[in-house]
């Protein structure tokens, strides 16, 4: 696996996609003989993966099943929730504790680690002491947004790494500097996100997305310039990425990244209701969508009304295989749709084309 690659596997079945997308990759080449394996999930919240918040347990199993088959068995799941709720009682709801015993996978509850003190240009951080310990590191974010910074997935994953009393001066830092130093001081060295579903806009879940994807690489930086697309951000809308790209941590044009798809997406959309997401349906005319293309869109829409640049769009959106060869009067959204009037070419395409693609034909 190279530096600039971006692997992506659809489906619904996290263990079977990941298995897969690890076999592809070929990580084990990378990692040493007898090296402590940290796996850092994202269980912010103690709340189930399907409120679009957690990492779903199955993805996390079948990490440890393909590092188990290639000899692999030095591995630790580490987390420190957010403040206010408990990793421990997060490990038990989100089925940790079950997967614990099954592989003999200890959990590492960071909220009660001790921590050191590490210089970063001109920040000094706080970083829990087992997460230091590690040989390889496997980074695995939610793909979702954030209320106070756009989106978290790699680069800002790793906030739980570090004790309660930081977490709180972070925010009083702005959050962007320090999550994007405190990758230079915690080294991640393969991200595989979690895709499946993910918030539209809070880390604590409660709006989710079916994306019904999982995405690889060696270098947050620039998968987290990937993600930022697909939910519909213009990187610099992110400062924390751009910040990190500053200070030597990855690159963020994921335009000169070697993007490798393993498959393409056959999961019909199944979006689990909320009320967001539910007030955006109405602008869609929907037949036989796939689950990644029809979650870009409602990504794209939820973005485009957060802009105040949704009620000008008068004109309906069709997605969906049903759409294939049939002339319609308005917008297409991906290649199935390519007989409208107008269409956003892509397939799946990610929320940032799509809302450039409306902005610019409803005007």
């Amino acid at each position: 696996m190279k530096k600039n690659d971006i692997y992506v596997i659809y489906g619904a079945d996290a263990n079977s996609m990941v298995k897969r997308m690890l076999e592809n990759i070929e990580i084990e080449d990378e990692i040493p003989q007898n090296a402590l394996i940290g796996i850092k999930p994202n269980l912010a919240v103690s709340k189930p993966a399907s409120h679009g918040a957690t990492t779903h347990v199955e993805l996390i199993e079948g990490i440890i099943e393909h590092l188990n088959s290639k000899g692999f068995y030095n591995i630790v799941i580490l987390e420190g929730s957010w403040i206010g709720d408990s990793t421990s009682r997060a490990f038990k709801t989100c089925g940790y504790e079950l997967i614990s015993k099954k592989y003999n996978v200890p959990l590492y509850d960071l909220q009660k680690d001790n921590f050191s003190t590490y210089a970063v240009e001109d920040l000094k951080i706080n970083v829990c002491n087992k997460v230091m310990e590690l040989d390889f590191l496997i980074n695995v974010p939610v793909l979702k947004g954030h209320c106070q910074t756009g989106i978290t997935c790699a680069l800002k994953n790793l906030k739980g790494c570090i004790p309660d009393i930081e977490k709180r001066r972070f925010h009083s830092l702005g959050l962007h500097k320090p999550i994007a130093l405190l990758n230079k001081i915690i080294k991640t060295d393969l991200v595989i996100v979690d895709g499946i579903c993910g918030d539209l806009d809070f880390e604590e879940g409660g709006n989710p997305v079916q994306m019904n994807r999982i995405i690889s690489g060696l270098d947050p930086v620039l998968i987290d310039s990937y993600a930022a697309q697909l939910l519909g951000f213009n990187i610099n809308e992110i400062p924390y990425i751009t910040l990190a790209e500053k200070a030597g941590i990855g690159i963020s044009n994921f335009k000169k990244s070697n993007i490798i798809e393993l498959n393409k997406d056959t999961c019909k959309k199944n979006i689990i209701s909320s009320r967001k997401a539910e007030r955006l349906t109405k602008y869609i005319e929907e037949k036989n969508a796939c689950s990644a293309c029809y979650g870009s869109l409602i990504h794209a829409l939820h973005r485009l009304n957060q802009k105040g640049k949704l009620l000008p769009c008068t004109e309906k959106l069709y997605i969906g295989q049903g759409f294939k060869n049939i002339i319609a009067d308005g917008i297409g959204i991906g290649n199935c749709t390519k007989r409208c009037n107008q269409y956003v070419p892509g397939c799946p395409p990610n929320a940032k084309d799509i809302i450039d693609f409306i902005i610019k034909n409803s005007s």
